[in-house]
């Protein structure tokens, strides 16, 4: 079965090569630039695993990491945390990321975190 991922990232180019990244590995994709476009695809399908910016234009990562874990319906998917700041590391951890990746990121590192949390 395909894996779905759902990238939120409000940087087209960073948006561009993740889904380029996963696309090759074999994984479906779901992009969101916003909070509100991410609320709104989540309607339609849910993913295996959530990609989070922790600077977005209307919302925080971290804080809709912690709004994820405490929902009945997303609680369970992993969520990977990404920032350019290492000061959102803890904060991350501390809303129920399951993994974090600082920016600017070596590619095989992040296939290989995905990978790490999607296969079971």
């Amino acid at each position: 079965m395909i894996k779905r991922v759902h990238v939120l990232e409000d940087d087209e180019d960073i948006r561009y090569i993740i889904g380029v990244l996963l696309k090759d590995e074999g994984y479906e994709l779901q992009l969101s630039s916003s909070f509100s476009e991410l609320k709104s695809k989540l309607k339609d399908s849910v993913p295996d695993l959530f990609i989070l910016d922790v600077m977005i234009p209307d919302g925080n990562g971290t804080d809709i990491c912690a709004d994820l874990k405490n929902d009945m319906f997303t609680r369970q998917i992993p969520i990977i945390v990404m920032s350019a700041d290492d000061k959102n590391k803890d904060k991350s951890i501390d809303a129920g990321a399951d993994d974090y990746i600082s920016k600017p990121f070596d590619i095989d590192y992040i296939v290989n975190r995905i990978n790490k949390l999607l296969v079971k």
